[in-house]
């Protein structure tokens, strides 16, 4: 890992911060394109309603608005935690240049973990990968927000 992931992912360990205070998973996103952030976001599928409202999703929707296009050519994802399936497949459609991502998330993570969504042979589009940025940091702040739930009876729904 070199130190240029750093500044990015802190970034995007403030926004789960963000989600966990508001009861959402916390997970947390930010798009860069030269140097810059173009968009970010933070899990909100309970808040909004909506279950595609992962952190990844709504940076990318922020991004897209930002440049005025839905390909983000050459623009680095940065998240907490191992995509799943919708994103990153979302990641592909997007044409996203690299996913840096910090904690595996062994149920449903689709990079790594469950599948290995980015990297058939059969996708138009080719997404490099560099997992465990702040690993320590975004699964320890996963594992205090679930057992904060845990220990308060838990909820309907777990967001994710």
């Amino acid at each position: 890992m070199t130190d240029q992931h750093l500044p990015w992912m802190r970034r995007a360990l403030e926004l789960a911060e963000m989600a966990a205070a508001r009861d959402e998973v916390p997970v947390g996103a930010v798009v860069v394109l030269d140097g810059d952030i173009i968009g970010e976001g933070c899990n909100q599928p309970i808040s909004a309603m909506d279950p595609t409202a992962h952190a990844e999703i709504v940076a990318l929707r922020a991004a897209a608005r930002r440049v005025r296009n839905y390909r983000l050519t050459g623009a680095s994802l940065y998240v907490t935690m191992e995509p799943c399936t919708m994103c990153a497949g979302a990641l592909v459609h997007a044409r996203i240049q690299t996913l840096v991502y910090g904690a595996v998330e062994p149920k449903s993570g689709a990079v790594v973990s469950t599948a290995e969504a980015l990297t058939n042979p059969r996708l138009n589009h080719r997404v490099e990968v560099v997992g465990g940025v702040l690993a320590d940091e975004a699964a320890a702040l996963l594992r205090r927000f679930f057992a904060g739930r845990r220990a308060s009876g838990g909820r309907a729904s777990d967001g994710r």
